[in-house]
């Protein structure tokens, strides 16, 4: 008799129907899903959509740190004792968003080895972004962080080929990403548009899988 092969383990199914401490909420376009400083007492898991994280500083500067869209957690910095939020977290587009207790998604992670395997790789990549980002902004130049930026954004890397960003994204927000100037980043995407590496339009990009030449190439050549 042959066997049913086992059917991939689906994040978004799983959450939906997990009993206890959970809450399946919808958010509108700039909708806040927590701010800074409120007490961490729950993750979150984005179903559809995107956000945004920013941080403020005690002098007021508020800093983009990173967007995240379907399929990504957030708000784990709870479950390592992390009495507050650090960041706020609001809605980039029309999103639906998971909230899990912190003690249910502790429950879960011990209970549910799939669910668990999946959460672990997820904190795991989580941190080799953020060792990444921080190679990226002790050495590259703003230029090619803001190519790496755009190919992130795009998924690059996840199918073999970027995805078109669907979600409008202004200069500011890609300057306070990779710590710059609206101007050096308007000058930038100009460039990139130039050279064929993106279409842009209005906040709305395009990306190329050309661009990462100038990620692992200090010079690109413009193309007549």
């Amino acid at each position: 008799m042959k066997r049913k092969a086992k059917l991939p383990f689906d994040p978004k199914v799983f959450l939906s129907k997990v009993n206890g401490g959970r809450a399946i909420s919808d958010y509108r376009k700039d909708q806040i899903v927590y701010t800074q400083g409120e007490p961490a007492d729950s993750v979150f898991y984005i179903q559809s959509g995107k956000v945004k994280k920013t941080v403020v500083s005690d002098q007021g500067k508020e800093a983009v740190v990173a967007l995240l869209g379907a399929g990504d957690f957030f708000g784990e910095g709870c479950l390592s004792g992390q009495p507050l939020r650090l960041a706020t977290v609001s809605a980039m587009t029309e999103s639906v968003i998971v909230r899990i207790t912190k003690a249910d998604i502790t429950r879960v992670i011990h209970e549910e080895p799939a669910f668990g395997e999946l959460f672990i790789a997820h904190l795991l990549a989580r941190n080799s972004r953020i060792e990444e980002d921080l190679v990226d902004q002790l050495f590259n130049s703003s230029e090619k962080r803001l190519a790496r930026l755009l190919l992130l954004l795009a998924n690059f890397g996840k199918d073999g080929r970027p995805e078109p960003l669907i979600t409008k994204i202004s200069q500011e927000t890609l300057a306070e990403m990779i710590g710059t100037t609206r101007s050096r980043v308007s000058f930038f995407m100009n460039k990139f548009r130039e050279l064929g590496f993106v279409d842009y339009n209005g906040g709305q990009i395009e990306v190329h899988s050309s661009l990462l030449n100038l990620v692992l190439h200090e010079k690109p050549e413009i193309r007549s």
